[in-house]
């Protein structure tokens, strides 16, 4: 403490370091901008306006807005260990995003929230390039932000990110899986491997009970095991929006689940009618090696690893039978791989795995 009494930075806190960092966050976030975003630099919100906006038909449309929220959870302890911090911000933006897909929504923006016990400006700005990386993959702006410095209630060399998006759906466009009955096709998009769900048993099984280091390289895996823990979720946004916007009279898919928490077992219930059961094939989709390396070592049984993890499976759609072969096409086009992997039975609401 100076002769000039107490300040903020004797707390901890240090504006000047804050202020600091504004410029390379506005670099960023300016290069996510598209037409609809009206610059408001400093100011205390971000402003969009919804004419023209993706997935708004024409002047007569009814518009609903779709929000959801989400962080990245303990994959950060991954990013903390090997100081690296470019792709969880890429996790920040797919966790909410890949949610407001569910909807049948076109991303529109998104707004982020980073805390800190101490701003270091170089892990600040790759945290927030990763999150404009994010946006650029999902096709919507980033608006704006918060960054908080909050001594003493985060360890050094350690934050926290939350954020949210917000996306735009005609009424008669919604996807709410009503429709969804028995014959009807589950197709899936295949993850690039563990996303941002279960990194807590992930570093159990991998780091604790089966001594592994995030230096070593896994020949399996064909990375170090730190490089695929921190391989970012996959954005399904532009494929699934094209497709979405490419039949203009009717709704191609039934059902969308984001497989996260739960896995497959719990996030499919979500969008089946009562009478309805999901059968899913387990030979139709190939297993990513890092599940299968983190059974070994957790020796973790399969039916548990399906509750936990997405296995190999991002996203979930449910279509008529009649329209499988045409999304399927339409997707690959997009250069997204879309699999049949199960169909919709009579029964109770829930996921039957079948080998």
């Amino acid at each position: 403490m100076t002769k000039k009494g107490l300040t903020y930075k004797d707390a901890g806190v240090d504006i000047d370091a804050g202020n600091n960092l504004v410029p390379a966050y506005l670099k960023h976030m300016r290069s996510t901008f598209n037409p609809q975003v009206l610059q408001n630099d400093g100011g205390f919100a971000g402003l969009f306006q919804l004419q023209g906006s993706p997935g708004l038909a024409n002047k007569k449309s009814d518009p609903l807005l779709v929000s959801a929220t989400d962080g990245v959870g303990t994959k950060l302890k991954i990013a903390f260990a090997m100081d690296k911090h470019d792709t969880v911000g890429i996790d920040l933006v797919a966790m909410s995003i890949n949610d407001i897909l569910v909807q049948g929504a076109a991303p529109l923006f998104f707004l982020d929230y980073v805390a800190t016990g101490h701003v270091e400006s170089h892990v600040m700005e790759q945290v927030v390039a990763g999150i404009a990386e994010g946006c650029k993959q999902a096709g919507c702006a980033l608006l704006g932000g918060e960054t908080a410095e909050l001594p003493g209630f985060y360890k050094k060399g350690e934050y926290d990110l939350a954020g949210f998006g917000v996306g735009v759906v005609e009424r008669n466009k919604v996807i709410d899986g009503k429709s969804v009955k028995p014959n009807d096709i589950i197709l899936g998009l295949p993850s690039v491997g563990i996303h941002s769900n279960g990194y807590s048993l992930a570093r159990k099984a991998l780091l604790e009970v089966g001594k592994l280091s995030l230096k070593t390289k896994i020949k399996e895996l064909g990375c170090t095991l730190g490089e695929e823990l921190l391989r970012p979720t996959k954005i399904y946004a532009k494929p699934l929006v094209s497709v979405l916007n490419s039949y203009k009279t009717k709704k191609p898919i039934k059902a969308l689940a984001h497989i996260t928490g739960g896995g497959l077992i719990e996030n499919i219930p979500r969008i089946l009618p009562k009478n309805c059961n999901a059968e899913i094939n387990l030979e139709s989709f190939e297993v990513p090696a890092i599940f299968k390396l983190i059974a070994k070592k957790g020796k973790i049984a399969s039916k548990e690893l399906f509750r936990v993890f997405n296995m190999g499976i991002g996203m979930v759609m449910i279509v008529n039978k009649s329209n499988a072969t045409s999304i399927i096409n339409k997707m690959e086009k997009q250069g997204q791989q879309c699999l049949i992997i199960g169909k919709v039975v009579k029964g109770k609401k829930s996921v039957n795995l079948i080998k």
